[in-house]
């Protein structure tokens, strides 16, 4: 009898065993196959300001799952072997990645090999439940070059035409040239860098996590997404006629210091803009459902 207590913990810790061993095996093997592709991942955060935004997409996809996690504990665990064929696909794409050095669909197959797991070990609600932070986590992988050239090339010529006709309506003497504006004091040209690709990115990033944190309703929550876009394409053209007017009065001031500055000068602008939509637009939410019917 002295022996049975200990016999039944025995029993019970077995499964929990087991469960752990495969945790940390399948951790490892992951952790193994992605041991290059994480760290380059971030490396392009830290090099490309485009991009910067993605070293605070995991911890805002974090955060939003622990928002969550009162839903996601409700909802019982149900093991589902579908879920080997997303991890499938996110093998393919891993090993296709690699033949053919393509670093987004090795990056893509990461998250897809995480929710195949998700649903494989706890189940298809569980992952629904998860649904927005992992396409929270989509957004961070940089785009392919040859998909971010052909976005950034159009911006720069709209946002080139756009800021030619403001500065014309203001009075200015302006002449365009493709994505080249002429001055009478100076000539500025709008590279792929002042397109307003990188702040739109960013900015529909950030009105995917404001629409889903303020708002309740999937059309509220569509409408910040989609403000985010106007929002961005308008802050970059108010940066770009902004610079045009300082180098009239002093070409100096369109490079360097003032340069830097007014980029993030007009992408607080555009964010201060995005909260406060997306605010408003939970608080009509909130005071349409208090409405006597």
């Amino acid at each position: 009898m002295g022996n049975t207590p200990a016999a039944q913990v025995g029993v019970r810790a077995g499964p929990w065993t087991v469960a752990v061993g495969q945790a940390a095996s399948v951790a490892a093997l992951v952790t193994v196959l992605y041991a290059d592709v994480v760290p380059a991942m971030v490396a392009v955060w830290l090099d490309d300001p485009g991009y910067s935004h993605g070293l605070l997409i995991p911890p805002m996809a974090a955060y939003v799952a622990w928002l969550r996690r009162d839903e996601l504990l409700a909802e019982h665990p149900h093991p589902d072997a579908r879920g080997l064929f997303m991890t499938a696909v996110a093998c393919l794409l891993y090993i296709v990645g690699r033949l053919g050095a393509e670093f987004f669909l090795t990056r893509l197959s990461l998250i897809l090999l995480a929710g195949g797991l998700v649903w494989t070990f706890w189940g298809l609600g569980r992952l629904r439940k998860l649904a927005f932070p992992f396409f929270l986590l989509v957004t961070m992988i940089p785009l392919p070059a040859i998909i971010y050239n052909r976005l950034a090339a159009p911006l720069q010529l709209f946002a080139s035409f756009v800021s030619t006709a403001s500065l014309q309506a203001a009075g200015v003497t302006v002449f365009r040239d493709g994505n080249i504006i002429h001055l009478a004091q100076n000539t500025l040209g709008i590279a792929e860098a002042c397109s307003g690709l990188r702040s739109l990115l960013s900015l529909t990033v950030l009105g995917l996590v404001m629409g889903y944190v303020w708002c309740a309703s999937t059309g509220a929550r569509a409408g910040v997404f989609l403000l985010a876009i106007p929002i961005a394409i308008a802050v970059n053209v108010l940066r770009i006629v902004g610079t045009a007017v300082v180098s009239e009065k002093d070409p100096d001031l369109a490079e360097g210091f003032y340069h830097f500055f007014s980029g993030w000068l007009v992408f607080l602008a555009g964010f201060a803009a995005l909260f406060l939509i997306a605010r408003i637009l939970g608080s009509m939410e909130r005071s349409w459902q208090r409405r006597p019917v």
